[in-house]
This record gives structure tokens, sequence and C-alpha cells, in this order.
């Protein structure tokens, strides 16, 4: 998901990148590609990582609010949900 150049960590890159992830591992447990599984974890892993990098270095006051809140609650992002909330209190 990254273009190779140094560019902050993206809340929202962080999660396609789970999503994707998560994809893969389905497939995989479908049917039954270990590679499938491996690549799927690995992905979601590096997700969160991003994700929690992004979320340490982010303004709340720039932050959508509600709708993140909302977005996050829908997705099942505990994280999203609480940046979300947080913005909103600003």
């Amino acid at each position: 998901m990254s273009s190779g150049n140094n560019q902050q960590p993206s809340l929202i890159g962080g999660h396609a990148e789970y999503v994707k992830g998560a994809a893969e591992a389905t497939i995989g447990n479908v049917t039954g590609s270990e590679p499938w599984k491996a690549s799927g974890e690995q992905a979601k892993a590096h997700a969160v990582d991003t994700m929690k990098a992004a979320g340490e270095q982010r303004d709340a006051s720039k932050g959508f609010g509600s709708i993140e809140q909302k977005a996050g609650a829908l997705a099942g992002c505990e994280g999203m949900e609480k940046e979300g909330a947080a913005s909103k209190k600003e």
C-alpha cells in the first residue's frame, strides 16, 4: 500500500490494508491455501501497526467527529470509534 516514499502513516491507508488482509485470509481459509492465510495475517498485522502509528501522530482537532465514530462502529474498529469521539469533544 505504500508508494515507496517516506510518507506519514495513514489511518485510511491502514484500514484499507486491513480490509485487504482480511479478504486474503478469508480466501486462504476457504481454499485451504496457507500462503493466502499467511499473507492476509501479515497484511492485517502491518495495517494495525500503521493505524497505531497514524493515531499517535494525529491531531484530534482535525478528526471527523461523530462521522468517524459511527464509521468505526460499523466497521468494528475500536480505534476509529475512539478517534472520532476524541475529535468530537475538541
